[in-house]
C-alpha cells in the first residue's frame, strides 16, 4: 500500500481498530491546508526545533540531516464502520538537504524567470515590440506562472504614450495616431523569498505507537532506510524488465511474460540485496561500478550498476583443424571483489575455459 492511501485517517483508524500501530506521512490530501501551513512554519516560540539526525564524514564536521519537533493532535474517526478516538504523534521534520536542493531550485527558477522579463525590453531584429499593454502583461505573467513566480517576483511596468501624426493620404484628411511603449521590471522580493524557503523541507508524519517503543530519531532513521515496492514495480515495468508495453493478445502468453520476468525481478532483488548486506555488514563500499567515475565508491550498489560492471567478458574459441583452442576474457578486481560479496566462487568463472591463460 503506498503511503498516500495509508495516510488517510480512515485507514490509519482500520489499522488502529485492528490493535496494530502505523506510521506513515502524510501531505495536503490528509491534512487541511491551515493545519500544514502551522506545520511548516518555524520558530514556535514554545516548541524550538530540535536537532533529529547528523551525519558525520569521514575527517569532516558533524553536519545536521534533519531537525523538527513533535505534537499530540485529537483525531476521531470511524475505521472499518467502528468508532475511533485516540491521540495520535505527529512529526514535523525538516529534512535539511531536501530544503538546501528546494532552495537552489526556486533561486534557479526566480533566476531564469527575472533574467526572460528583463529580456522583454530588449529591441531590435527578431524581437517582439510590444504595441498594447495587455500582450505585454500577458506574457509576464506566463513567465510567472511557469517559474512560480507570483508574489516573489513584483513587477514594474513604464508606459509611454505619444502623438504620431500621420500624413494626408489620397481622399483622407491629416490625422493623429496614438503609439504605446512598455518596459518591465521584476526584482525579488527579498522577505518574500525567505518566508518561501523557510516553507521548504517539511514532512509530517504521524503514528499511534508510544515513545518508549519508537523514538521520533528512530522513526526518521528507518524512513531514511525503507524499502520502496514501488521501485520493484519500476524495475518490472521499465527498464531493465520492460513489461510494459505488453503487445500479447493471449492470455495464457501475458501470464507467461509475467511470471518469467518476476523471476527477473527476484534475481535482480536479491543480487542488489546480498550485496548491500556484505557491504554493510564489513562496513565497506565498492568502487568500480559507476559510469564515467571509477574511483567512485558507494555502499548502496543498484543490480544494474553491478550487471554492467561485467560487459565486455568474451569466451573466443578458434578451430585450427582438429584443434580448438578457447580464450576467456579474464576477470577485473572489482569483478572479482562483486562474485566474492554474493559467495560466488571464482572458479564457477574460470572453468568455462581451462586454458584461458594461454591466448590463442
Amino acid at each position: 500500500m503506498g503511503a498516500g492511501t495509508r495516510g488517510a485517517l480512515e485507514t490509519r483508524a482500520y489499522i488502529h481498530a485492528g490493535g496494530d500501530y502505523d506510521w506513515c506521512p502524510v501531505s495536503e490530501h490528509h491534512l487541511p491546508p491551515a493545519v500544514l501551513a502551522d506545520y511548516r512554519a518555524p520558530g514556535w516560540a514554545a516548541e524550538p526545533i530540535l536537532p533529529v539526525l547528523h551525519r558525520a564524514p569521514p575527517g569532516g564536521p558533524s553536519q545536521l540531516l534533519a531537525a523538527g519537533l513533535e505534537r499530540r493532535e485529537p483525531v476521531t474517526t470511524a475505521g472499518a464502520g467502528q468508532p475511533y478516538s485516540g491521540l495520535e504523534r505527529r512529526w514535523v521534520i525538516r529534512s535539511c538537504p531536501l530544503a538546501e536542493a528546494a532552495e537552489r531550485g526556486l533561486r534557479g527558477r526566480l533566476a531564469k524567470a527575472q533574467a526572460e522579463i528583463t529580456a522583454l525590453n530588449t529591441r531590435g531584429r527578431g524581437r517582439r515590440r510590444w504595441t498594447a499593454p495587455r500582450a505585454l502583461r500577458e506574457a509576464v505573467d506566463a513567465i510567472l506562472t511557469r517559474d512560480r513566480g507570483h508574489g516573489l517576483l513584483p513587477v514594474r511596468y513604464t508606459e509611454r504614450v505619444w502623438e504620431r501624426p500621420r500624413r494626408r493620404y489620397g481622399g483622407q484628411d491629416t490625422s493623429v495616431r496614438l503609439e504605446w511603449d512598455g518596459q518591465v521590471r521584476a526584482s525579488l522580493d527579498q522577505e518574500a523569498v525567505a518566508a518561501a524557503e523557510r516553507q521548504l523541507g517539511w514532512r509530517v508524519y504521524v503514528t499511534t505507537q508510544p515513545p518508549e517503543q519508537l523514538s521520533m530519531q528512530e522513526a526518521v532513521l528507518a524512513y531514511r532506510h525503507e524499502y520502496l515496492v514501488a521501485r520493484a514495480m519500476g524495475r518490472l515495468k521499465g527498464r531493465p524488465l520492460s513489461l510494459t508495453p505488453m503487445y500479447l493478445e493471449r492470455e495464457d502468453h501475458a501470464t507467461g511474460l509475467i511470471r518469467l520476468l518476476s523471476l527477473g525481478l527476484r534475481v535482480l532483488t536479491l543480487l542488489e540485496f546480498g550485496v548491500r548486506r556484505r557491504l554493510a555488514i564489513a562496513k565497506a563500499t565498492l568502487a568500480g561500478v559507476s559510469v564515467g567515475n571509477p574511483t567512485r565508491a558507494t555502499a548502496h550498489p543498484t543490480a544494474a550498476r553491478l550487471l554492467e560492471a561485467f560487459q565486455g567478458l568474451t569466451l573466443t574459441s578458434i578451430r585450427e583443424g582438429r584443434r580448438r583452442r578457447r580464450h576467456l576474457t579474464p576477470l577485473a578486481r572489482v569483478q572479482q571483489r562483486m562474485l566474492a560479496l554474493l559467495d560466488v566462487p571464482v572458479a564457477i568463472y574460470t572453468r568455462l575455459c581451462p586454458d584461458a591463460h594461454k591466448p590463442p
